[in-house]
């Protein structure tokens, strides 16, 4: 005994051939039950002599007929047209055993494998091995190619006979055994397509053999289809053979499959198209999108980018209230915009590989990449401006307080020199008396010590310009005048004090007496003076400060020159008592005095004056500090509070930026519950802006009480608005991988538990959890699901596979490969895809088998709209072949699939 063991090799699909297999192993045994092996033989016997008529020639018994191997390869020359080896015409034993091993090696040539069944047998007239024979034929040539839905053989012919009897009542289709017993399905079959031929309404479910009698009649009257079973045998077996309802129903199926072919060609057509014109759509919604993003952000930068400074605090403030409603308002709607941008992006793209079409190329300089860089740019100056605001606004406090003491040292020093030229200029010493001009010398030692007291406010009044000079004062014209009349009068005073003075030393000689109380008390007085009135500058002095410790440092200084004023006290009335020694001495000597002390011109009520002034402006030194103090206070319980704030809103995000890290890797369910659970908790995150709107307000409660550090906390604002929108961002491109993995998994078949074994596997080789695999991680993770890359029989072959696995799932060669990557390519390894070739094929059928097609017949097949899209966009046929109105279908369905130019 022969057995044929064929490899399948050619003309079979992954579904049919799984279906040839089992077959393939059928139970024998059953052909012993009598009944069954009597549907058989007959049914057999009719399918074959409806193909052997066609040459001429039949059979009558089914195990002797074909015992010599002559009709055997007539039959398969028949069904496959092709021709077979010339037959042996001998009547010898082995003449027809290789006829019949002729036909065998034809069948198994086919890619059908033939267990057990030998030529010995079938020349010896088994009945068994002929019928399996037989099956095995009818199994290949008539039932093998059924296809519906991408459902092969058995599954597809059963699919098949459940839509096409769906309408009909009494009808249920669930085998190829009861289901047909009443015949009803048989005539719901020729009803659906011939309804001229059957009146179904007067059938009853309770006469079967009427039933099944009229459908055979019919079918071999009208259809060609001859009678290949008997109604009685049906009705009277409690389970008609499997095998002979199928091939009878197969010879249903070819005769109505010409109208199955051009309704499947134009459902094709028309998915395709309508494919085509969603994924238009959203490349046009991405383009405008793109364009007005960037249109926008080109107006933006360069207003971000102006650093016209202004002259006062209130034009500055103005500005940073433009920044902040820009930041408010103007800015959060295009993040959004942008996230949406992105989404729609990688949307588009996941269904354009779905479908089979080439990768989206938005125009030039509006690609993603081209959009995160202008918007990188925009932040860059956002920051940089902000920055700017900040030192402009801290530069003018900075000069206002500055011009406001230059303004108020200059006025105290003119003041204090008005007249003071007229007094150095003058000639009273030539006509003074000798005691008179040692008055007068000393007077001078004392102007002089007075002139060199000053000394310090003249070079802090220098210094002070000298600043406002080099931070840009608007004002500083005017300052270096008035500092440089200042510094010309105080060089003329001191060469006006240089010259009395020596003038005075001449005279001095040609004196003798001096008064020396007069003296003690001008010598005591002028720095006393000068200490008031250096308090009293001090005392109304304007201070700035920024923190509690620099108002507690001034305060603290404060309580030490309050501490000093005893002492002071003590100095003045020493000075007192020796004005009131001079009229003591005076009146008991009976010395008539001139009335003022000519040593000085400071008087004891100047000195009383002056420190009755000083202890006014005490206080109200005391309130202003406390005031300022306050201030400062307040400040401080501004920065705990958004710190208290900030430190909870930071950790929060940081948080939630992990989980969903976590979430991403860990998710369990169906791929609609990860969706769900992902969309519950980015609401739960949307909740949670109130905290960061809350935050919003007390930084700007900060900004506005111009605070500009916070060492209770390391976050600041912009830190948390960034994590804040990338935490945003991050779920919403999560949510977006799931739903671009719903629309793989509906597209290409892929099943729920697939999908879960993918993850798994993933995440397992993902040691990191980066989300994406390395080349070694992802070859593992590929042998893991039993993807042969390595042990390929050719040296290197394995090396050259993977390469190109990696070209197709990493096209950018960045070294890695994103989960989405992995799923496209497993599901482009595991299912089937439209191609160009395939809407050729289908454009073909609506043709008549032209190669070129007419306007009138596309809007016969397709709808309305998807015709018009085709007629709009086919070229005109300019082969020799073509007529009037003739348009190409072939370009047009290549350029569907980015095979050239539409």
């Amino acid at each position: 005994m022969v057995d044929y063991h064929a490899a399948n090799n050619q003309h079979s699909a992954g579904g049919a051939q799984t279906y040839m297999e089992q077959e393939n192993d059928w139970d024998r045994d059953l052909l012993l039950d009598p009944a069954w092996e009597k549907q058989q033989r007959k049914t057999f016997t009719a399918w074959c002599n409806s193909h052997l008529r066609k040459a001429g020639t039949q059979i009558e018994n089914i195990e002797e007929d074909f015992r010599d191997g002559l009709k055997l390869m007539l039959l398969l020359e028949v069904i496959s047209g092709e021709r077979l080896p010339k037959p042996e015409r001998g009547k010898m034993r082995v003449h027809k055993i290789n006829n019949v091993n002729k036909a065998l090696d034809f069948i198994a040539s086919k890619g059908v494998k033939l267990v057990s069944i030998g030529a010995e047998e079938i020349v010896d007239g088994n009945a068994k091995m002929t019928l399996g024979m037989i099956w095995t034929i009818i199994l290949r040539f008539a039932i093998q190619d059924i296809s519906v839905e991408e459902t092969s053989a058995k599954e597809g012919l059963l699919l098949w006979c459940q839509r096409k009897t769906a309408p009909y009542k009494n009808v249920n289709v669930q085998n190829f055994h009861i289901s047909w017993k009443d015949g009803l399905a048989f005539n719901a079959l020729i009803h659906r397509h011939r309804p001229e031929l059957i009146d179904y309404d007067k059938l009853r479910k309770d006469d079967p053999v009427t039933n099944l009698n009229n459908a055979f009649e019919v079918a071999e009257k009208y259809l060609d289809i001859p009678k290949m079973l008997d109604a009685e045998d049906i009705v009277n077996t409690a389970r008609p053979d499997e095998k002979a309802i199928m091939t009878y129903v197969s010879s249903f199926y070819h005769a109505f499959s010409g109208a199955q072919k051009a309704e499947t060609a134009a459902n094709r057509i028309c998915k395709v198209l309508a494919v085509n014109q969603e994924n238009e759509h959203l490349m046009e919604d991405y383009e405008k999108l793109a364009s007005d993003l960037l249109e926008w952000i080109r107006r933006t930068i360069p207003w971000l980018e102006n650093r016209a400074p202004e002259k006062t605090m209130a034009e500055m403030q103005q500005k940073l209230e433009d920044f902040r409603d820009y930041r408010r308002v103007h800015k959060p709607p295009k993040v959004q915009e942008k996230c949406q941008l992105e989404i729609n992006f990688n949307t588009l793209q996941t269904k354009l590989r779905l479908s089979n079409r080439p990768a989206f190329m938005p125009s030039e300089g509006r690609m993603v990449s081209d959009i995160n860089g202008a918007w990188h740019a925009l932040e860059g100056a956002e920051k940089g401006y902000e920055e700017w605001l900040l030192n402009e606004i801290r530069r003018l406090e900075r000069l206002d307080h500055l011009a406001e003491k230059f303004r108020q040292k200059a006025a105290i020093h003119e003041s204090w020199t008005d007249g003071k030229e007229a007094m150095l200029t003058q000639k009273d010493y030539e006509t003074a008396s000798l005691s008179e001009v040692k008055a007068l010398l000393r007077k001078h030692e004392a102007f002089e010590s007075d002139l060199a007291a000053h000394q310090d406010r003249v070079e802090q009044i220098a210094a002070i310009a000298q600043e406002l000079n080099e931070l840009d004062y608007y004002d500083s014209p005017s300052v270096n005048a008035r500092c440089q009349n200042i510094c010309q009068q105080w060089d003329v005073l001191g060469s006006l004090t240089q010259s009395r003075k020596e003038s005075l030393e001449r005279t001095e000689k040609q004196l003798e007496s001096i008064d020396e109380l007069y003296l003690e008390y001008a010598k005591r007085a002028a720095p006393f003076n000068n200490w008031i009135e250096g308090a009293m500058e001090d005392l109304q002095d304007m201070f700035i400060v920024h923190n509690i410790e620099e108002i507690q440092g001034l305060i603290t200084a404060h309580e030490q020159f309050k501490s000093t004023l005893p002492e002071a006290n003590k100095e003045r009335k020493a000075i007192q008592d020796i004005q009131a020694e001079v009229q003591k001495i005076a009146q008991y000597n009976g010395i008539k005095l001139s009335g003022t002390n000519p040593y000085t011109t400071i008087t004891p009520e100047s000195i009383d004056s002056k420190w009755e002034q000083a202890q006014l402006l005490v206080p109200q030194r005391d309130q202003a500090l406390q005031e300022e103090l306050s201030k400062q206070q307040s400040n401080d319980h501004l920065r705990r509070k958004f710190a208290t704030q900030a430190n909870i809103v930071g950790p929060w995000i940081q948080t939630k930026m992990e989980e969903i890290g976590r979430i991403s890797i860990e998710m369990n369910g169906t791929l609609e519950d990860q969706l769900t659970n992902l969309r519950e908790y980015e609401q739960s995150i949307i909740d949670y802006k109130p905290n960061i709107d809350q935050l919003e307000g007390d930084h700007q409660l900060i900004q506005e009480a111009l605070i500009f550090d916070n060492k209770y906390t390391a976050y600041t604002m912009e830190h948390l608005r960034v994590g804040w929108e990338q935490l945003l961002t991050t779920i919403a491109r999560t949510i977006n991988e799931i739903e671009n993995q719903i629309l793989t998994r509906d597209a290409k078949g892929i099943s729920q538990e697939q999908l879960h074994e993918y993850r798994a596997s993933f995440n397992h080789f993902d040691k990191d959890h980066s989300g994406a695999l390395m080349a070694e991680e992802f070859k593992a993770c590929l042998i893991s699901l039993g993807y042969d890359v390595e042990n390929d029989k050719q040296v290197g072959a394995g090396d050259a596979e993977f390469a190109r696995i990696m070209g197709i799932v990493d096209p950018n060669n960045s070294g890695a490969v994103t989960f989405q990557a992995f799923i496209d390519f497993m599901s482009r390894e595991t299912t089937d895809t439209d191609t160009a070739d395939q809407v050729i094929a289908s454009f073909k059928i609506l043709a008549g088998d032209k190669n070129f097609i007419t306007a009138e017949e596309l809007r016969r097949e397709l709808p309305p709209d998807q015709a018009e899209y085709c007629i709009a966009r086919m070229a005109p046929y300019t082969g020799p072949d073509g007529a009037p109105g003739a348009l190409d279908y072939m370009s047009f369905s290549t350029a569907l699939y980015g095979e050239s130019d539409l």
